[in-house]
């Protein structure tokens, strides 16, 4: 039979065997929830969101005053894809406007407009690169940010800064702001006749809805 004193160290024995049991489980419970926490900081430090442009629901409006009445119309958004971190404010990628899709009431103006203002022969796209932005970014819900880029108009560049009001829900984005364009000063010509004074700044509407992902 057992003596005490073996029976004792079995049972010790057995204490120890369920101990070192016990803390290997805290151990491995432990293990797993630093490697979730680490997933998520390392998503949320690295991520950088994507927005994909729908051309068909987005649009770029235009309007201009004359000595008459306002001149209104828009322009197609050929193509678009915009990257942006949410941690440092830096974007990329571009928006692409087809410069001979400018529409307004007047088929005579806009074909004027196309041929002699844009000179879209020469110059078939205008386009927009984003490169930065300040605000608070929200995954989800509404966000006003200002975004800093390049407006490309007749082969030349402009630094400008939009005010945009962006709201996400369940994966798609809208985005919306305007911008003057002081398009005599930047060398497109005066469309104004002799009785016909036409404003020197055209007001730029944007309309951007697409997709967003990390």
């Amino acid at each position: 039979m057992p003596t005490a004193n073996c029976r004792q160290d079995q049972e010790s024995g057995w204490r120890v065997v369920r101990y070192k049991g016990q803390l290997a489980r805290q151990s491995a419970i432990f293990g797993v929830l630093l490697l979730g926490l680490a997933g998520i900081v390392g998503r949320s430090a690295g991520a950088e969101e994507r927005l994909q442009v729908d051309g068909e629901k987005s649009a770029i409006t235009f309007s201009l005053t004359d000595t008459l009445h306002a001149v209104k119309g828009n322009f197609a958004v050929a193509s678009g894809a915009v990257s942006m971190d949410p941690k440092t404010g830096a974007m990329g990628g571009l928006i692409t406007v087809n410069a001979t899709s400018g529409h307004s009431d007047s088929p005579a103006r806009d074909r004027r407009m196309v041929r002699d203002e844009l000179k879209a022969k020469l110059f078939p796209t205008i386009t927009f690169a984003p490169q930065h932005f300040t605000g608070a970014w929200a995954d989800e819900g509404d966000s006003t940010l200002q975004v800093t880029g390049v407006f490309t108009l007749l082969g030349h560049a402009h630094t400008i800064t939009v005010p945009m009001n962006v709201a996400v829900e369940h994966g798609q984005a809208t985005a919306q702001g305007e911008f003057p364009v002081p398009y005599v000063a930047w060398g497109l010509p005066d469309p104004s006749v002799l009785f016909l004074r036409v404003g020197k700044v055209v007001t730029i509407g944007i309309r951007i809805v697409g997709s967003v992902t990390e």
